[in-house]
């Protein structure tokens, strides 16, 4: 057993085996209304209500908690390689409405954030950490604060930035950051290109460093983009989004367990092999490149703890294991499903329900309508056993949902 948020819980893998089998729950329109004026029908379980918490932000990513117990979430701005993100304070919140009372920019004309997480030292002093396409900073943190008062940021890892300009194609962008309960700092740093062998190590990897960003190294490879990253417990879990080039239907998106109490998290341990470019998953197996091929094979790849539709876009998650938490989510992720890039695939734009060994389940839906894109929904923050937030990067809202009062 380990702990999650000071309770103990059993092992992921042990929960979902002894979840049994969960049929479809049936999903019922909800009739959203913005403060534009522009109204949308999502569809969700009969106990939940979906709220717009927050509304008037662009291309909305992913949420932090601070110390003093504010949310913080970034903003890349449009599809564009930028330098116009921002990072925003969701503040005043009212559970009665379940809204946010008003919207704080924190910081500005950033490149491409995605991630920031917070960190307190052994010193006791207190940091944000902020990832953008070519850097990683930290800066201290004061609570209360909402504009940075440490103006001079420390600059404690590069990663490859080349635009949209790069040869390869410049794709994958964005850097996600999640803090371990060892005390280290890992950021997934997604590949340059669709499929093709890299130059750089740090492409297609989640990297491994010290708070103050020395001793770092390749703690995961083979990940094409591992936009999701979280520790649950004692356990690191990843979203990872697969190659173009196969088809509609394969390869997975993937769901992978990088690290847990019976996977060492040794310094010295070598990088586990996710298997990209070379190795792909299918329903959950994996198979090998028809064209890019290694002496090495796919044999010794890790295979996905869980795996998800093709072109699905894999994002932000969370794990709810409460007691009193909805039957329909009760010890069990849930994955926001972006949406293929080609709206005309149509997989993904929803949020699922995953279990280990089991089909995945809709919780709510309705993200693309009769070929229009209504939303896409990414990162997910966990409220309480009955409630979360998550982002809608496409229309910039961040919604609430919770249990129907």
């Amino acid at each position: 057993m380990h702990k999650l948020f000071g309770k103990t819980i059993l092992p992921l893998a042990f929960a979902a085996v002894t979840a049994g089998v969960f049929a479809q729950t049936k999903l019922v329109p909800q009739r959203i209304v913005l403060k534009n004026g522009r109204t949308l029908t999502l569809n969700a379980t009969s106990d939940l209500e979906i709220i717009p918490a927050a509304e008037g932000l662009k291309r909305v990513r992913f949420f932090a908690k601070a110390p003093d117990g504010r949310i913080f979430v970034t903003d890349m701005y449009n599809l564009t390689d930028n330098k116009r993100g921002s990072i925003y304070i969701l503040d005043g919140w009212n559970a009665e409405t379940g809204k946010f009372g008003k919207v704080i920019r924190y910081l500005s004309g950033l490149h491409n954030p995605n991630s920031v997480q917070f960190y307190r030292d052994p010193n006791g002093l207190e940091w944000i950490y902020i990832a953008e396409t070519g850097k990683l900073t930290r800066r201290r943190y004061t609570r209360g604060e909402t504009a940075p008062s440490d103006l001079k940021p420390q600059t404690i890892a590069t990663f490859p930035d080349y635009g949209l300009s790069y040869k390869y194609g410049g794709w994958h962008l964005t850097r996600t950051l999640a803090f371990g309960p060892n005390g280290k700092l890992y950021v997934s740093v997604g590949s340059s290109c669709n499929s093709c062998v890299e130059k750089e190590d740090v492409r297609a990897a989640v990297l491994e460093m010290n708070p103050d960003g020395t001793e770092s190294r390749i703690f995961a490879k083979g990940l094409r983009n591992a936009v999701g990253l979280k520790w649950i417990g004692d356990s690191l879990y990843a979203t990872n989004q697969g190659s173009d080039h196969l088809g509609l239907q394969k390869p997975d998106e993937t769901f992978y367990l990088l690290a847990s109490p019976t996977n060492s998290l040794g310094a010295k341990a070598e990088p586990k092999d996710h298997g990209w470019p070379y190795c792909h998953s299918s329903n959950g197996k994996v198979f090998t490149d028809p064209k890019l091929k290694r002496r090495s094979g796919c044999s010794n790849v890790t295979p996905p703890y869980a795996f998800f539709p093709a072109r699905s876009s894999a994002l932000g998650f969370e794990y709810f294991d409460d007691a009193d938490a909805p039957a329909a989510f009760k010890d069990a992720f849930l994955v926001s499903l972006h949406g293929s890039t080609n709206k005309a695939i149509g997989h993904g734009y929803k949020i699922v329900i995953l279990r280990k060994g089991k089909r995945l389940q809709d919780l709510v839906t309705g993200f693309l309508q009769g070929g229009t894109v209504v939303g896409r929904p990414c990162d997910i923050m966990k409220l309480g056993p009955d409630s979360f937030l998550f982002t809608d990067d496409n229309k910039g809202v961040v919604y609430l949902v919770r249990k129907r009062r």
